[in-house]
C-alpha cells in the first residue's frame, strides 16, 4: 500500500480504500481513496506493508504512528495461508513537523526513475514551523530559562532512548508475526471448535496473545466493517515452517551446514521417500510482559510472566496433527532484585496472601485446556528451592483433581552436562504423554482432540524449559508419524529429519530467550545439535554476562515500551535513570578498583598460606570456574584464585559472600596432561574474555578438568591470555598444548 505525506495527515491508500491519520491529534479516519485530491499537496513517500498501531512514549512526547515497512515470509501453513515476519517498521511522528525520510520502497506510480521520494515545499507562512519539532518549538520560547532548557533535553534524550528500543524491539530481535489469512493467535485445536465462526480474522483472535490490541484500538472502535481491512493482528514469538523428508538412506552431512541453518538438500522433494511439513508457533501473552527481572511470578489477575503457548503442528496430506504446550513463571509472588549477578530469588507474599491469585491463575489455565500437568525443573536444592517449595504447596492448597504435579531437578539430573538425562523424565510420563493425545484434523472434521496440556516452567521458562518441551515435542511427534504411516514402527527419526527438528526448537528458544532476557538461550548447542560441547558452555557464559548487563539500565526502557504498547501506564520515573546511569558508572570504576586491590591482597595472603617454603610462586590471577557442572543463568559465576608455582598450580575456591576461601586443590604440574586454550566466544562484538581447559590426572585416573575464564577488569587490561600465556612458557616445554578454537574466530 502507498504511504501519502499532506499537510495535516499521513494518508494510506490501496486500491479503493484508503485510511487518513491526522498529524495534529493522532486521529484516524477511513476515507475513499478518492479524497486523496482534497489534501493539500500530497507526496508519495513508498510502500508499506500495514498498520501496527499508534503508540505514545511519553505523557510528555507526541504520538507515533508505526507501520510495516519491511516483511519476509516465513512459509506457507496448511491450506495455503502464508505467514510473514516483521523485519522493519516505520515510526512517524504525529507532531513532527518536518518531513521524513523514511528509506521506504519507492512507488513506481508515483517515483518512476527516482530515486527518492521528493520533499514538501510548504507554504510561505508554514515553512519556519514546519522545520521545527514539537519540543524545538517548546524548547525555543523567547528567553527560555535553563530550567526550561534541561527539562526539553531531557525530553528529547528520553524520547531518543524510548524510540531505540521500540525500534529494536522490532527490527532486531524479529520475533513479530502475522497472517492475513490465518489465525496465529489460536491453536489449531481452539480454531477447529470455532470454524463456523463468519466474524472477521480480528474479531476472532485469542485475546492473550493479540500484541498490537491497544495500539490499534482506534480502528477497532471504528465498527464498520471496512475497517476489517486494515487491522492486523500480530503476535510476539517465533514461528518456523519447514518440510522434511523421511529418508533413511542418506546420511548426515553436518559438515557442509551451519548450526542455525538447514542443510538445504535435507528441504528436496521427492516422490519416492515420505515428506511432511512441520510448524512451530510460539505465542507470548500480552498480559505480565516485560523483561526477565521486571517481571517475575503472578500478579493480582492472575497472569504470570514469560507466558508462551507453544504449538507443533505436524501435516501430511489432508492431515493436520498439533501438540501445544504452555510454559510460564512460578504463579507466587517472586522477584529478584537484580543489581548484582543473579540475586537471590524472595518470596514478596506470604502463603495465605498468595492462594487467591494461584488459583485466579490456574483456574482460567483449566478452564482454556482442561487438564493441566505441571512439569517444574526449578532445583530443588540450594537457592531455588525456596519458590519450588513455595509452588508445592500451593498445588497442595489447590488440591485440583484436573491438576498433576512433576518434579524433575534438571541440575541434579543432568549434572555435568548430560542433557541426554531428560529422557528419564519423558520416560516417566510417557504413559501422561499418550493418554493426553492430541489434536487431528482431516478435510472432514476432528477425529480426535488433544485432552490437557504440559505447562512446564524453570526459573526464567527458558533453557531448561525449551530442552524439555523439545523432548516432549519429540515424543509426541514420532507417535503421530507412525499412526499416519510415515515412519516405520520401530525405528527413530531420520538423521537429517532430525537434525532440522533440533534446529527448529534451538531456534524457538533463542527466540523467546531475546525476547525476555535479552540473548539468546543458555544450553542452545544441546537443542541443535543433542550435544553438550564446551564452545556452547562458554557461549552460555557469556550470555549469562549479557543477560546481568542487560537487566542493569537498558531493561528498564524496554519494559517502558512494552508496557506502553499495552497500554499499562509507566510506573518507573524513567528521567531518574540517566542520573542512576551517571552514579552507576562512577560507582562501578570504583568498585573496580577496589575489586582489584582486594584481588592483590587475596592473592599475596594465599600465596603465603598455601604453598610450602621449597616452592616458589610463579603468579597468581583471579578467574571465572566456567565448569559445565556450574554454567547456568540460575547460578552465578564462581570466583577461583589460581596460584601457579614452579612444581604445582592451585585452585582456590572463593566465597564472595563470606569473603574468603572455602576449598582449594593442589595440583602436580607432573599430572598435567595438556591445556586447551581459546577465546570465548560471543554472539556480540569481539570475544570479551580467554578461557582454558586443564586436563589433569588424579590417582593415575585422566578425565579430569578445570575450566577457567578470564575477569575482565578494564578495556586496557583486560587479562586476556595473562594467566594462559605465563602458565604457557612455565610448563615443560613437551607439554602438550592443543588450541581448540582459532583466536580470530569469534563464535
Amino acid at each position: 500500500m502507498e504511504l501519502f505525506q499532506a499537510k495535516d495527515h499521513y494518508i494510506l491508500q490501496q486500491g479503493e480504500r484508503a485510511l487518513w491519520c491526522s498529524r495534529r491529534d493522532g486521529g484516524l479516519q477511513l476515507r475513499p481513496a478518492t479524497d486523496l485530491l482534497l489534501a493539500w499537496n500530497p507526496i508519495c513517500l513508498g510502500l508499506v506493508e500495514g498498520v501496527i498501531g499508534k503508540i505514545q512514549l511519553h505523557s510528555d512526547l507526541p504520538w507515533w504512528l508505526i507501520l510495516i515497512r519491511q516483511k519476509a515470509s516465513v512459509g506457507k501453513l496448511p491450506g495455503d495461508h502464508e505467514v510473514c515476519k516483521v523485519t522493519k517498521i516505520a515510526v512517524l511522528s504525529l507532531s513532527e513537523m518536518e518531513p521524513q525520510d523514511l528509506e521506504l520502497e519507492l512507488c513506481k506510480k508515483h517515483h518512476f526513475g527516482i530515486n527518492k521520494p521528493e520533499k514538501i515545499i510548504p507554504s510561505p507562512d508554514d515553512s519556519k514551523f514546519l522545520l521545527k519539532t514539537l519540543t524545538h518549538i517548546k524548547s525555543n520560547v523567547s528567553a527560555p530559562n535553563k530550567k526550561k532548557v534541561k527539562e526539553s533535553k531531557e525530553k528529547e534524550k528520553l524520547e531518543r532512548r524510548l524510540l531505540e528500543e521500540l525500534l529494536k524491539m522490532f527490527m532486531d530481535s524479529e520475533s513479530f508475526y502475522y497472517s492475513l489469512t490465518y489465525d496465529l493467535t489460536n491453536s489449531v485445536q481452539r480454531q477447529s471448535a470455532g470454524e463456523r465462526d463468519l466474524r472477521p480474522l480480528w474479531q476472532k483472535v485469542d485475546d492473550r496473545f493479540f500484541w498490537n490490541k491497544y495500539m490499534i484500538q482506534d480502528l477497532t472502535e471504528i465498527g464498520t466493517p471496512d475497517v476489517d481491512f486494515w487491522i492486523i493482528p500480530i503476535i510476539q514469538g517465533f514461528v518456523q515452517i519447514e518440510e522434511l523428508v523421511v529418508n533413511y538412506n542418506e546420511s548426515s552431512d553436518d559438515e557442509k551446514s551451519s548450526p542455525e541453518t538447514p542443510p538445504q538438500e535435507s528441504t528436496c522433494v521427492d516422490d519416492i521417500h515420505p515428506r511432511f511439513l512441520v510448524a512451530l508457533i510460539s505465542r507470548r501473552s500480552r498480559h505480565r510482559a516485560g523483561m526477565r527481572y521486571k517481571r517475575r511470578g503472578v500478579d493480582k489477575n492472575g497472569n504470570v510472566a514469560n507466558y508462551v503457548e507453544t504449538e507443533q503442528l505436524i501435516h501430511v496430506h489432508n492431515h493436520t496433527l498439533s501438540f501445544t504446550q504452555t510454559r510460564g513463571s512460578v504463579p507466587v509472588f517472586w522477584s529478584q532484585v537484580g543489581y548484582r549477578y543473579n540475586p537471590r530469588p524472595r518470596l514478596d507474599k506470604s502463603e495465605k496472601e498468595t492462594v487467591a491469585y494461584f488459583c485466579a491463575h490456574f483456574e482460567e489455565q483449566l478452564k482454556i485446556y482442561k487438564k493441566q500437568v505441571i512439569i517444574n525443573l526449578v532445583d530443588q536444592a540450594g537457592r531455588e528451592k525456596i519458590i519450588g517449595d513455595a509452588y508445592l504447596k500451593q498445588v497442595l492448597l489447590f488440591n485440583n483433581s484436573h491438576l498433576t504435579y512433576v518434579s524433575f531437578d534438571f541440575h541434579e539430573h543432568c549434572r555435568g552436562m548430560k542433557f541426554e538425562n531428560v529422557q528419564t523424565l519423558t520416560d516417566a510420563i510417557y504413559d501422561i504423554i499418550l493418554d493426553m493425545k492430541w489434536c487431528w484434523v482431516d478435510q472432514a472434521g476432528v477425529i480426535c482432540k488433544q485432552e490437557g496440556i504440559f505447562r512446564v516452567n524453570c526459573m526464567d521458562c527458558l533453557d531448561r524449559t525449551n530442552v524439555v518441551q523439545a523432548a516432549i515435542a519429540r515424543v509426541v511427534m514420532e507417535q503421530q508419524l507412525k499412526k499416519l504411516g510415515v515412519m516405520p514402527p520401530e525405528q527413530p527419526l531420520p538423521v537429517k529429519c532430525n537434525r532440522i527438528y533440533q534446529i527448529m526448537w534451538a531456534n524457538n528458544g533463542d527466540s523467546i530467550s531475546r525476547q525476555y532476557a535479552g540473548t539468546a538461550a543458555l544450553k542452545g548447542d544441546f537443542t541443535r545439535t543433542g550435544e553438550r560441547k564446551l564452545a556452547g558452555v562458554m557461549k552460555d557464559g557469556v550470555n549469562s554476562a549479557n543477560r546481568y548487563y542487560l537487566n542493569r539500565f537498558k531493561d528498564a526502557y524496554r519494559q517502558a515500551v512494552i508496557d506502553l504498547m499495552q497500554g499499562i501506564p509507566v510506573t518507573e520515573d524513567l528521567y531518574s535513570i540517566f542520573t542512576k546511569e551517571k552514579e552507576h558508572e562512577a560507582l562501578h570504576k570504583e568498585n573496580q578498583r577496589s575489586h582489584q586491590e582486594l584481588i592483590s591482597q587475596l592473592l599475596q595472603s594465599y600465596m603465603k598460606l598455601l604453598l610450602p617454603d621449597n616452592e616458589k610462586f610463579h603468579g597468581g590471577w583471579a578467574l571465572i570456574d566456567c565448569d559445565p557442572s556450574l554454567i547456568d543463568a540460575t547460578h552465578r559465576d564462581v570466583d577461583v584464585l589460581l596460584l601457579l608455582s614452579n612444581s604445582a598450580y592451585y585452585v582456590a575456591y572463593y566465597d564472595d559472600e563470606v569473603d574468603k576461601v572455602n576449598q582449594y586443590q593442589r595440583l602436580s604440574l607432573e599430572d598435567l596432561e595438556k591445556i586447551e586454550i581459546g577465546p570465548e566466544p560471543t554472539l556480540f562484538g569481539k570475544p570479551k574474555f580467554s578461557c582454558m581447559r586443564l586436563h589433569y590426572r588424579y590417582k593415575e585416573a585422566s578425565g579430569y578438568f578445570h575450566t577457567l575464564r578470564a575477569v575482565m577488569r578494564n578495556p586496557e587490561e583486560d587479562g586476556k591470555g595473562r594467566a594462559v600465556n605465563l602458565m604457557k612458557t612455565s610448563l615443560a616445554s613437551d607439554l602438550k598444548t592443543k588450541a581448540l578454537w582459532p583466536r580470530e574466530k569469534n563464535f
